[in-house]
């Protein structure tokens, strides 16, 4: 889906901010209504079951996953300080901490460092749902990266191609980096899981503190910088429910 989005930007030349702020407002409310409930609530359920001694009810059962969201969250903000980050390719603007010595040599390895540190919860998240055992949440976890690629796809298309990329060959990179980082770390996240089931939890809790982070450092922020507040938070709005629609719906 992160290609279709890169797609668009053959067809979609100059899309406005409203547009685009209003499309990422959309995706970070699917991502967080993703992140509750098919990550965080299922995995303080399965913690009984496959955690011992850990009771159902208490002050001990989110514990597993609390602590999960924890190492998710400092991993996630630890490589946003490592690598300059996929910011500068949303904004089209550097940090202000960024040194920039060759501008083009800069970009190309900022593309490659910044998605895949970028991808990798979406990816965990989608193969530690589908370990869980529970299909319903693999699908709900799997359409709602997909809806969100979209327009997070399009929107650093856009921004790239502006940077210099060339609009083709910067929708075939997407595909292929899509699909060297999101499928093997669905499939890592789902062997994991499966062979060491006591982990899951933890697993469920760290896909989704790192999918909260994203939210949160990145996508909240870069909505809300161009004077277009109301809709994006009006697209975040329409995307949790419509995801908690489609949540109800394929677990039915």
């Amino acid at each position: 889906m992160n290609m279709v989005g890169a797609l668009l930007v053959l067809v979609v030349r100059d899309p406005s901010e409203r547009l685009l702020d209003g499309a990422l407002g959309f995706a970070a409310g699917v991502m967080l209504a993703a992140s509750f409930t098919s990550l965080i609530v299922p995995g303080i359920d399965l913690t009984e079951i496959v955690v011992p001694g850990v009771p159902a009810t208490g002050l001990l059962s989110p514990v597993p996953v609390l602590a999960g969201i924890v190492l998710g969250v400092l991993v996630l903000d630890q490589a946003d300080h490592w690598v300059p980050h996929v910011h500068v390719l949303v904004t089209g603007r550097a940090r202000p901490d960024q040194t920039v010595v060759d501008a083009k040599v800069a970009s190309v390895i900022l593309f490659i460092v910044a998605i895949t540190i970028h991808n990798m919860p979406e990816g965990l998240a989608v193969g530690v749902g589908f370990g869980s055992g529970n299909v319903a949440n693999g699908l709900s976890l799997m359409l709602a990266i997909g809806l969100q690629n979209v327009p997070e796809g399009l929107a650093v298309s856009i921004a790239a191609v502006n940077a210099g990329f060339d609009r083709r060959t910067y929708a075939v990179l997407t595909g292929i980096r899509s699909g060297l980082v999101e499928i093997p770390l669905t499939v890592l996240g789902a062997v994991a899981v499966a062979l060491a089931a006591p982990v899951l939890p933890y697993a469920m809790g760290f896909a989704a503190g790192g999918m909260l982070f994203v939210i949160s450092d990145e996508i909240v922020p870069e909505t809300h910088s161009r004077g277009h507040e109301r809709v994006a938070t009006l697209g975040t709005m329409l995307g949790v429910v419509v995801m908690l629609y489609l949540d109800v719906a394929l677990a039915a």
